[in-house]
C-alpha cells in the first residue's frame, strides 16, 4: 500500500505499519454511531472482503480489496479451485468470526491453518480495521508476486505453517527492544501460505447491537472474545462483551458444536465470563484436555498482539472454550 502508514522500501506491496494507526482501547458501545450493516444477514455483500469466493453484487459499490486473479489465486487453496467455489450450489460463508480483533494477530494466523474457511475480524475502532485490511491486502499482493513468480518457472517455497506457528511462540520468551515495532511475524512475506490470504477480512462494526444482522441461524463454527476491555468500573460492566443478553446472539449465529473461545489477561473478567458462559444453557464448557488436541488453540493464546505483549511481560493468560450444544426446545421428538 502506497502512501503514508506504510514500510518504506522497494516498489511493491508494503505492509502497514502500526504506529500510525493508534487509537485509544475504550469505546464506548451505546453511543450513537455511523455503520453499514444489512438488514438481514442474506443482504450482505460479502464480495468486497472475499473477492475470489463471491460475484460482486450487482448493486454493490465497495471497494474491492486487491487480491490475486486468474489461476493463481487458486493454487493450494484447497481441493476446490475459486472458481469452482463461485459456481457451486453452495455458496461459500463466513463460519469465523473474531469479535474485537484488533490489529488482526490471530486472523493472520489462523488463515493458513484453515484456507478453506472464511473468517472476519468485527472491530469498532476505525484506525485499527483500516490497519488491519491494509495488511490484508499487502499480504494478498505478496502471495499473488510469489504466485506469478512460481508460474514463470522460478522456485519458490510454501512455509511449513505449524513449524512457523512453533517459531513464533518460542519466541515469545525473548526479550524484545523497546522500540521494536511487533508487527508482521506471523504474517508471511516471502514464502507462499494455503489460502494465501484470501479467506480473512475485517470490517468496522459494532457486534453488541449488530452481530445477527451478518450472520443466519446456526451459521458460526467458531467465535472469539479475545482480550476484551475489561471495564473495570462496576457502572461499566454491562458493556462488557460477555453477558446474558449477548450470549443469547452468540448462541443464535453458532451452529451446534461450535466452539466460543475466551481469553484474558484479568483474573476478574474470567471469572464474571465463566459465571455467565456456565449459567447459560446454550454452552457447556470444554476440558482443557480436549483443548490440546485444537489447532486453533495456540493463535488463540499467543498470536494476538495482547497476547503477545501478556507473554513479554510474563503475565498470565486465563482460556475458557465453550462448545454450542443443542436447544433442547428444538430437539425433535422421538418417534
Amino acid at each position: 500500500m502506497a502512501g503514508e502508514g506504510t514500510a518504506e522500501g522497494k516498489e511493491g506491496p508494503k505492509l502497514p505499519q502500526k504506529r500510525y494507526f493508534r487509537q485509544r482501547a475504550h469505546v464506548n458501545v451505546f453511543n450513537d454511531m455511523n455503520f453499514d450493516y444489512p438488514e438481514r444477514p442474506s443482504a450482505q455483500d460479502w464480495s468486497a472482503y472475499y473477492p475470489t469466493y463471491f460475484r460482486p453484487s450487482a448493486h454493490s459499490d465497495a471497494k474491492r480489496p486487491s487480491s490475486p486473479s486468474g489461476t493463481h489465486s487458486q493454487a493450494k487453496r484447497g481441493p476446490a479451485a475459486a472458481a469452482e467455489t463461485l459456481a457451486a450450489a453452495e455458496p461459500a460463508k463466513v463460519e469465523f468470526a473474531d469479535i474485537g480483533c484488533g490489529y488482526g494477530g490471530l486472523l493472520v494466523a489462523l488463515a493458513p491453518l484453515y484456507p478453506n474457511t472464511l473468517m472476519v475480524g468485527m472491530e469498532i475502532r476505525t484506525k485499527l480495521v483500516n490497519y488491519l485490511q491494509q495488511r490484508i491486502e499487502a499480504l494478498r499482493e505478496f502471495q499473488h508476486e510469489m504466485l506469478a513468480k512460481q508460474t514463470e518457472g522460478n522456485a519458490v517455497e510454501w512455509v511449513d505453517v505449524q513449524a512457523k506457528l512453533n517459531r513464533e511462540i518460542a519466541a515469545l520468551a525473548e526479550p524484545q527492544a523497546a522500540d521494536q515495532e511487533e508487527l508482521h511475524d506471523n504474517g508471511e512475506t516471502e514464502r507462499l501460505v494455503p489460502g494465501h490470504y484470501e479467506n480473512i477480512a475485517s470490517m468496522r462494526i459494532n457486534c453488541q447491537k449488530y452481530l445477527p444482522n451478518f450472520f443466519e441461524k446456526g451459521q458460526l463454527s467458531k467465535i472469539f472474545v479475545l482480550f476484551a476491555d475489561p471495564h473495570f468500573k462496576r457502572r461499566k460492566h454491562k458493556a462488557r462483551i460477555i453477558t446474558t443478553t449477548l450470549l443469547a446472539e452468540y448462541a443464535y449465529v453458532m451452529k451446534v458444536g461450535g466452539v466460543f473461545y475466551m481469553i484474558t489477561d484479568v483474573k476478574d473478567l474470567y471469572d464474571w465470563s465463566v459465571k455467565h458462559l456456565d449459567a447459560f444453557p446454550l454452552f457447556e464448557r470444554i476440558p482443557d484436555e480436549e483443548l490440546e488436541h485444537d489447532p486453533a488453540v495456540p493463535c488463540v493464546v499467543n498470536s494476538t498482539e495482547e497476547g503477545k505483549k501478556v507473554a513479554r511481560n510474563k503475565g498470565s493468560k486465563y482460556l475458557a472454550c465453550y462448545r454450542r450444544i443443542e436447544d433442547p426446545a428444538e430437539q425433535s421428538p422421538p418417534s
